[in-house]
């Protein structure tokens, strides 16, 4: 099943940042797709729920240098 989050990311500082982070989300089988905001310190992913869990989004993120 296709969901969508939306995550508070901390440590975003720019648009090297979004690029980063969006690199890593969607090198991730069942990721759909990803937007990043460091401005607004967030990030919205859709994502296959039967492949991949929130957790394991999570854990990315925080292994890239970022908050979460």
């Amino acid at each position: 099943m296709i969901e969508s989050q939306r995550l508070t990311v901390t440590e975003m500082k720019c648009g090297g940042c979004e690029t980063n982070i969006i690199e890593k989300l969607k090198a991730i089988s069942g990721v759909i797709s990803v937007t990043a905001s460091a401005k607004n310190n967030e990030i919205n992913i859709e994502y296959n729920n039967e492949l991949i869990n929130i957790n394991t989004i999570k854990a990315t993120i925080l292994s890239a240098g970022f908050g979460v």
